[in-house]
């Protein structure tokens, strides 16, 4: 179905490539396809550097990040960078996700409870649709790309080409459509669903903004216009277009036939080996009642753990994913690698440990084994045009590539920051007069701690001491996170106290000061790369500095501060031979939810149609009572009592909210 003819990518460049930009762009482009990696300290301009080398390849380009809000923030800068050519992003399509599992010990059985986000359900459905029509395409991807998707081949089979002129009654047309998955609505205008108003047919089409309008006369197709989804207005006419399906899960109703047949035979010969007569009357009640359900409505919850039959795969195949509809072309980036590389090896064992229980207490049959994410060798598989993206690339990115393209000296002269080391004896007395400091030259401070409850607690030491300050951890959501860096950037807090989610990926130009405490205990947030993440925060200010609050050295420690000094060295000697003043960074205070994230945060909170503003405030509440009874329950079961007492405390106040 692609488009044979190449489209080259345009790239909308501000600013011509700067300081070790040019030399790495030449030499990421030279010998492609090959396997790179992008040392790139923190401040130079990576993003900017893929996008030159993207702008020379005729092909698809799939960027995997370790996690959304990274995927979001690079989503958004190649929309900048490539306006007129395709950007997709896609995510994880879950708000909220309790994967299906079992208990033995406590004979608890959990049912799988999602709750999805319609918006970016749709951007998924954008990203393939896409990716299968065109080349000149860049989807952006969260490490959930390499689950279990439908097959790409069935996917492009059950495509509806339509054209005008073409005989197709208007019941052919309506019952096409339902059998790609899309549903009607007469009232409610919908992604993936299709209104009917007498010989027109109005798609609201999940992988575009806009309507499709197909006019019927008789039994032919008369005229086919896109229309604007809000003003109603005609924007093209077209002479024939292809409507792909609104899900990734299709399948034909051949293939829908013999899979159930196989799902039988498997059920018979599973069964009877199951001892327990509890465990086997379990199993063959729930597969019989998931039968039932596929045949008649060709869907039933958990269909995907059927997967591996409606493909035709053989148990243990690998099952298809994101990168299958990309073809065997296409330049694939792993950003902040050193991160994405150990989720990718992880998956697989997480989903296969919590399959096992499932499958021997008669809740599932063994094909649900192959209802999963790929293994890391079948991901390896993919590596044969790929760039890793890093400023501390790991082990296995280092040993596994044709060259390294350093870039160390940044277009805006910036150097990487003096690293202090200070005894941990009065540290806290020493930190609070460095923020104040800090403060007092207009500047903000990121301080980094070990524990949440070492953020919490030294946050409130802070605040007593009159310090503006707020904290950050994985309890905080992410929208409260962007929350939180927008107004330390404007300067509502002076510092901000976090563990990890201060490293990768944040991008605060008002930060002139990083504390470190406790940096001399080893361990995962104390080790070399670590400290050079943290260290890459204070790098976008000239007047930055790192604070070591040490009592010794450690070997991470040594060796952070020794890379540090050489790329210091480097790039003073660049900035001295060029004569260069270094600037800092100089970037817009933007509201802190990008376009994309407020529209999926706004699908997030289901706002539909008429619903008062009294009503979402309930919906709002209601679930903040659920998140904290779920905190509460599994705070008691780690026997947190204290936490769970308060968290009980705070349920009664939601619930009399509730009530008001």
């Amino acid at each position: 179905m692609k488009n044979l003819e190449k489209k080259a990518f345009k790239l909308q460049a501000p600013f011509p490539p700067g300081g070790d930009q040019p030399s790495a762009i030449a030499q990421l482009n030279t010998g492609r396809p090959c396997k790179s990696v992008l040392l790139g300290v923190t401040g130079s301009g990576k993003t900017f550097t893929l996008a030159n080398v993207i702008a020379q390849q005729n092909k698809p380009v799939l960027v995997l990040s370790p996690n959304k809000t990274l995927a979001a923030q690079l989503y958004e800068e190649f929309s900048l960078f490539f306006p007129e050519n395709k950007v997709c992003y896609f995510v994880s399509y879950y708000d909220y996700y309790q994967p299906e599992s079992y208990l033995p010990a406590q004979d608890i059985y959990i049912p799988k409870e999602t709750k999805i986000n319609s918006e970016i359900e749709r951007l998924r459905v954008e990203a393939t649709a896409s990716v299968i029509n065109r080349n000149d395409v860049i989807v952006v991807a969260s490490v959930s790309a390499i689950y279990s998707l439908g097959n790409p081949e069935d996917y492009r089979a059950l495509t509806l080409a339509l054209f005008v002129g073409q005989q197709i009654t208007r019941k052919e047309l309506i019952d096409r459509l339902v059998f790609i998955q899309y549903k009607r609505n007469d009232v409610e205008s919908t992604s993936a669903t299709f209104k009917v108003q007498g010989n027109a047919i109005i798609i609201n089409l999940p992988y575009m903004r806009d309507n499709l309008r197909i006019e019927l006369f008789g039994d032919h197709i008369d005229m086919m216009e896109l229309v604007d989804r809000r003003e109603h207005k005609v924007l093209a006419t077209l002479d024939n277009t292809l409507i792909f399906p609104a899900k990734h899960f299709v399948t034909t109703q051949e293939k829908r036939d013999a899979a159930i047949g196989q799902i039988k035979a498997d059920l018979a010969h599973e069964a009877p080996l199951i001892e327990n007569p509890l465990y086997r009357e379990r199993l063959l009640t729930r597969i019989n009642h998931d039968i039932d359900m596929i045949r008649e409505t060709g869907y039933c919850t958990g269909v995907e753990n059927y997967s591996r039959y409606f493909d035709g795969r053989q148990p243990g195949e690998t099952p298809h994913a994101l990168f299958d509809f990309f073809g065997d072309d296409y330049l694939l980036i792993i950003d902040e690698s050193h991160i994405t590389i150990p989720q990718l090896r992880a998956m697989y064992n997480g989903d296969r440990a919590r399959k096992a229980a499932l499958v021997e207490y008669g809740f599932r049959l063994q094909a649900s084994y192959d209802n999963r994410p790929l293994k890391f060798e079948e991901i390896e598989r993919h590596f044969n045009d790929v760039i890793f993206v890093s400023a501390t690339p790991g082990e296995y990115e280092v040993s596994h590539t044709n060259q390294i393209a350093e870039q160390m000296v940044r277009p805006t002269g910036i150097v990487d920051p003096v690293i202090e080391v200070v005894s941990r004896q009065g540290q806290l007395a020493h930190v609070i007069e460095q923020i104040k400091a800090t403060t007092e030259k207009g500047f903000r401070t990121l301080v980094t701690v070990l524990t949440k409850k070492a953020a919490e607690e030294l946050a409130q030491y802070l605040e007593d001491k009159q310090i503006k300050v707020c904290y950050m951890h994985s309890e905080i959501k992410t929208p409260q996170r962007t929350e939180l860096l927008h107004k330390l950037r404007l300067g509502v807090f002076d510092c901000l106290v976090g563990i990890n989610l201060l490293r990768e990926g944040l991008d605060l130009p008002e930060v002139a000061l990083v504390a470190i405490l406790d940096a001399d205990i080893e361990g995962f947030l104390r080790d070399t790369r670590s400290l050079i993440q943290t260290i890459g925060r204070a790098a976008r200010n000239t007047e930055s500095k790192v604070i070591f609050y040490a009592d010794e050295i450690t070997k991470s420690m040594q060796q952070a501060m020794d890379e540090t000094e050489r790329r210091r060295t480097r790039q003073l000697a660049y900035n001295a031979e060029h004569g260069i003043t270094a600037m800092s960074v100089q970037r817009e205070v933007k509201k802190s939810i990008n376009g994309l994230q407020e529209a999926i945060a706004k699908a997030s909170r289901g706002a539909k149609k008429g619903l008062s503003v009294k009503a979402q405030a309930q919906d709002d509440l209601q679930r903040m009572i659920r998140d904290c009874e779920e905190e509460m329950q599994a705070a008691a079961e780690a026997l947190d009592f204290e936490k769970a007492i308060a968290l009980r405390d705070r349920i009664l106040i939601l619930q009399k909210s509730v009530k008001k």
